[in-house]
């Protein structure tokens, strides 16, 4: 099921060893790939990984 693959603000910050409050300052800035659903930001792993190789 997608929602299964799906990463927490909480997933994606021990991911990137980041603060929570960085992850949700990236989100409003649009700087990090993320979902709304269910009044929820999430995240796609595959997303987060391509991200990271752009900024590197």
């Amino acid at each position: 099921m997608l929602y299964e693959r799906l990463l927490t603000i909480e997933d994606v910050a021990k991911y990137l060893r980041v603060q929570k409050r960085t992850v949700y300052d990236w989100v409003k800035k649009g700087k990090i790939p993320a979902i709304r659903t269910v009044g929820q930001w999430r995240f796609k792993k595959e997303q987060i990984d391509a991200w990271l190789e752009r900024k590197e």
